[in-house]
Parts: structure tokens; sequence; C-alpha cells
């Protein structure tokens, strides 16, 4: 029998926005050569594989080239399938991962994950931020380093008109990703931040909505607009909307997620 394969587009109520991402159900482990094998021939930023481990399910996230700790909107993704495709009836269910259990809540039409945050941040001044022109694009602000590196702009529109050089980016120290971030200070409208995500060591030169940015984003935002709750948006060519919830030392990041496609594969060997 072939394994099904879903391909769902997350943090978007349409498709042909969001993130898509790639979900397999598996009732066991196959070997970890042909997970990397499929989420290559995907070709999408992420591809979820899910085991279920008595009342819970196990998760792992690849992208085209290597296998990650964690990832948001395949996670969600997930999530979605497990609830219309699987039978999961339950509101409240978790997923055990590399980074230790994340809960699943249903509210509505919208999915909620319970992350750990990244909470450390150093101002870095090794780089100038002059020579962040060249790659891309446009002088920041501020430049911060933890788990992800920010790039801290003073308006959207400076992290719109970014045309970052990947190769040159790739070459700057990162534990995980870039972010092209502004904060709305204003308030002016709906959204207290937007930002870009760039991954081009993760194999994805740029993320159209990345969920675990938020482990990072939300502590960052928050120590500035001195707030727990927050609407984001990822200004990527498709567009992603994220209701963001700081809780301690978790985040909870909610959103959307609709069907793009679904069919068969090979069954692993």
């Amino acid at each position: 029998m072939d394994q099904r394969l879903f391909i769902v587009d997350a943090f978007s109520h349409s498709v042909f926005a969001g993130n898509p991402a790639a979900v397999v159900i598996l009732p066991e482990w196959p070997k970890e050569e042909w997970m990397q094998n499929v989420a290559k021939e995907n070709n999408l930023s992420e591809t979820a594989f899910v085991v279920k481990e008595g009342a819970e399910y196990r998760i792992r996230w690849f992208t085209p080239q290597v296998e990650v700790d964690l990832c948001g909107h395949a996670t969600l993704a997930a999530s979605y399938v497990l609830k219309n495709h699987y039978q999961e009836s339950r509101l409240k269910f978790q997923f055990l991962s590399k980074s230790g259990n994340l809960p699943i809540s249903i509210k509505e039409e919208l999915i909620y994950m319970n992350f750990p945050i990244y909470p450390n941040f150093n101002k870095n001044t090794s780089i100038d931020p002059k020579t962040i022109v060249s790659i891309l694009g446009k002088e920041p602000e501020e430049i911060w380093e933890g788990k992800d590196t920010i790039f801290l702009y003073k308006s959207k529109q400076d992290i719109e008109i970014l045309n970052p050089d990947f190769h040159k980016l790739k070459e700057l120290p990162t534990n995980r990703g870039y972010i092209a971030l502004w904060i709305n200070h204003a308030q002016s409208s709906s959204d207290d931040y937007e930002f870009r995500f760039f991954g081009p060591g993760l194999g994805i030169p740029e993320d159209p909505a990345t969920g675990s940015a938020h482990c990072s984003l939300a502590p960052f935002v928050s120590e500035r607009l001195k707030k727990d709750i927050f609407k984001s948006y990822q200004k990527s060519n498709r567009g992603a909307e994220f209701f963001i919830e700081l809780q301690n030392e978790r985040v909870s990041i909610g959103g959307s997620a609709v069907l793009y496609l679904q069919g068969t594969i090979k069954k692993p060997i």
C-alpha cells in the first residue's frame, strides 16, 4: 500500500498563501535516508513526518538538505492533517520532538502551538551595520544575536525593499537563521511587528511563513513593547498571519491552515 502525503498551506486562510509544508503520517519510523529523500523530492521548506506514540505523536522535520530541531508551519500543517484526515477529535494533544513536548490546542478555526522561547540576545558590536548594505540592501539600525540573528529596522518599508545576497548572508555567523524585523512602536496598524526570515544555511533562502521565528521574536518584541499578546505579519511574497502570546518560558503561536493537495508516494522500504 502506498503512503499518503498531504501538502498544507500554513498560517493562511486560503491556498497559495502562507507556507506550504508536506506532511506524512507513518505507522512506524522508516530509515532516515528515506525521509531526507522525500523532503528533497518535495522541495518545500519543510516536510513533517509523524508517528503515533501511545496517546500522543512524535514529529520530525526535514528541509530539502537537513533535519531541523523545530519547525512551526510544518507542525501547524501536521496538526491540521491529524484533525481533518486522521480522526484526531481532541481539542488538545501534543507532539513529542527534539525540542521537547509541543502542546497543541484547537480553538475554533485556529490551531495554537506551544513552543519554547529563545530569550537570550546580545547586541552585536563586531559587525558594522553599514556592511549589511551590500548583503541585504539596507543598513539596519541594530544587529542582535541569539538563536536567530535579528536585523532591526526603522520602518516596515525598510524590510520590504531588502534584496538579500544569500551567498554573502550565509557567511555571516548565526545559530539558525536571520530575521529582518520592524516593531510597530506607534501602534499605527493592527500588526505589532512585521518581519522576514532568511535561512540560507538551512536550505531555505527566504521562508514564506516561519512559526518558530516567534520563539525569538516574542521575547525580543515583548521587552520593547512591554506587552505579551501580539498580532504579527510575515512580509514574504505569500504573506502570513500569526497570533502570538508570550507565556513565561513558552510562546503560544496561533494560525490557520488549508489543504492544497493530497496524494500517495511510494511506500518506504
